[in-house]
């Protein structure tokens, strides 16, 4: 059991910050209410909040706009960092002097809601290596609009597990706005991700349900991928559903050499490489390149370990607007130049392993799609272009691929009432 803290901190520690400090009984061990004020000293007076905070305490950010020229962190378990909402307080990194993240945590069991963080010089909210991390009703932006010079995430859950965001928009990231990266055990609902590179993208992760999401006007709308030389590789189990992914349009401004720099304008959801993906019971509407595309990694890579096409996808029961009106890029031009305009609402590029395309592919493995009638689709055959230049051809076949997969398991979070 944890111990009460000793009464001369009890006594000190409010002095050391100027903050308002009181007590409540938490766990059978006294737990600290830490408010900062906005003001002079402020920052200084975060700053020490957080690494003061002890377990159990939460750090009250009162309403007002906060001045920051040096990025937060917090690598104390069981603290919640709460402000008075996304609007009342702000945490501003405009003169932010290094190049790290608004707001690092490296900690456990820590929730983060109720407040801005704009325009930090790197990412603007990440956790790294925690275990149950909950970003809940928070807003990352970078108020000049999207720009290459933006930080990369908004949202940045990476290492981590048992990940729960909540109800968080983000705007201008010039990767992702909400990017959970080599993660197991996600959750993200009912947030907003607009005019980002990647609206939402899931990376190398294991268990995740995105849905109930809106994903617009960014470059693509949501993206599962899986990408070689990573500590954590074979992301799979993941559910995408009853989320909106319509217009986005917004031209690729990810900095070059950044793999989001191939996602074309307009690209609705995007699952690359990944294995055993669920989408199903979106509204997809104004993605003017394809609602739908299932690919490989498209680029050379030296991992002996890495399986780069996509194993094991089923779309179902999705609703499609009008989409690909004007393929974007050079992904747009590769597609478009064989399916034709408009492209089909979805897009599989055709690329298994050389022994699969030789042979078979396990059921498991296999690519399905159970629409309504009047939905279209294409396989564009690319390992076949590969093999055979000479006499091979796209299929709008859709009926070739029927079938369906088991859905994986709800992902349950201990922070959310889940086992």
């Amino acid at each position: 059991m944890m111990q009460a803290r000793p009464m001369f901190l009890q006594a000190t520690k409010p002095i050391g910050f100027a903050a308002a400090l009181t007590f409540s009984l938490w766990g059978g061990a006294f737990a600290a209410e830490i408010t900062v004020e906005p003001g002079e000293g402020a920052s200084e007076k975060l700053l020490e909040a957080l690494i003061m905070a002890q377990p159990g305490d939460t750090v009250m950010i009162a309403e007002g706009r906060y001045e920051l020229t040096d990025g937060l962190s917090l690598d104390v378990d069981d603290v919640t960092v709460r402000g008075a909402g996304t609007d009342r307080t702000v945490l501003s990194f405009k003169g932010q002097t290094g190049s790290g993240e608004g707001l690092l945590v490296t900690s456990d069991r820590v929730v983060l809601e109720d407040f801005a963080v704009e325009d930090s010089k790197g990412d603007g909210v990440k956790s790294k290596g925690s275990d149950q991390i909950t970003f809940r009703n928070l807003r990352v932006e970078w108020t000049g609009g999207p720009k290459a010079e933006n930080g990369a995430y908004g949202v940045y859950p990476v290492s981590s597990k048992n990940v729960l965001i909540d109800g968080v928009t983000v705007r201008g990231a010039s990767d992702a706005g909400i990017y959970v990266g080599q993660s197991e055990n996600i959750i993200v609902r009912n947030s907003l991700a607009e005019y980002n590179v990647a609206g939402i993208e899931i990376e190398n992760s294991f268990r995740a349900d995105v849905h109930g999401n809106v994903a617009t006007h960014n470059t693509g709308g949501i993206l599962v991928f899986d990408l070689p030389n990573l500590p954590v590789q074979g992301g799979h189990d993941i559910r995408v559903f009853d989320n909106e992914v319509v217009d986005n349009d917004t031209p690729n401004f990810a900095p070059e050499g950044n793999i989001v720099a191939i996602v074309p304008k307009g690209m609705g959801i995007m699952v690359m490489a990944n294995r055993n993906v669920h989408v199903f019971d979106n509204k997809l509407d104004g993605n003017a390149t394809a609602h739908v595309l299932i690919a490989a990694y498209p680029n050379d890579y030296e991992d002996e370990n890495y399986v780069f096409v996509p194993r094991g996808v089923y779309v179902h029961d999705n609703s499609y607007g009008e989409g690909g009106f004007e393929p974007d890029g050079e992904v747009g031009k590769t597609i478009s130049d064989v399916s034709g305009t408009p492209v089909p609402d979805i897009v599989w590029d055709g690329v298994t392993t050389i022994p699969e395309y030789f042979s078979w592919t396990a059921s498991e493995n296999g690519v399905y799609v159970d629409e309504a009638e009047g939905t279209t689709f294409v396989n564009l055959k690319m390992i076949s272009q590969l093999l055979l230049p000479w006499g091979w051809w796209p299929s709008t076949d859709i009926a070739a691929h029927a079938g369906s997969l088991p859905e994986p398991e709800p992902v349950k979070l201990p922070q959310d009432g889940g086992a």
